[in-house]
């Protein structure tokens, strides 16, 4: 299987187009309809993290790499834009251990990535950030 790869400018409707692109038919990467609706789950959340945070209003590119195989689609994700704070990944907590009414209107995109990845990793070096996981083939969404 083939590899993707794209470079988007760190724009909110670029991202919108690169998920298009990558996941409506027809798409590049030839995936089960549970890999591809995880895939896309994670790519949006990571991605718009991206433009939200490390870009923060300020012009840049993102660069994505999408590997299918047996056991998952391996993602990489690289920008130049601001690093992670303290260099580590988010936790990802459960937005809705609070009560309905206390619900935050954002906050579920670290704890949906951990959900629906593995292998996560993230390193910082000589001004660019790399963002890495999997999406296993045998995917938790139903």
């Amino acid at each position: 299987m083939a590899s993707t790869h794209l470079v988007i400018a760190a724009t909110a409707p670029a991202v919108r187009a690169a998920l298009r692109q990558l996941f409506d038919p027809p798409a590049q990467v030839d995936l089960p309809d549970t890999l591809r609706d995880s895939a896309q789950i994670v790519l949006a959340e990571a991605l718009n993290n991206i433009v939200e945070h490390s870009y923060a209003q300020s012009a840049g590119e993102i660069a994505v790499s999408l590997t299918p195989g047996h056991a998952g689609l391996v993602c990489h994700i690289w920008d130049t834009g601001r690093p992670m704070p303290l260099g580590v990944l988010p936790n990802g907590e459960n937005p809705m251990s609070c009560a309905p009414v206390d619900l935050p209107e954002g906050g579920f995109g670290w704890f949906l990535i951990r959900t629906l990845a593995q292998d996560l990793h993230y390193q910082r070096r000589n001004g660019s950030n790399h963002l890495s996981f999997c999406i296993p083939a045998e995917t938790k969404l139903a």
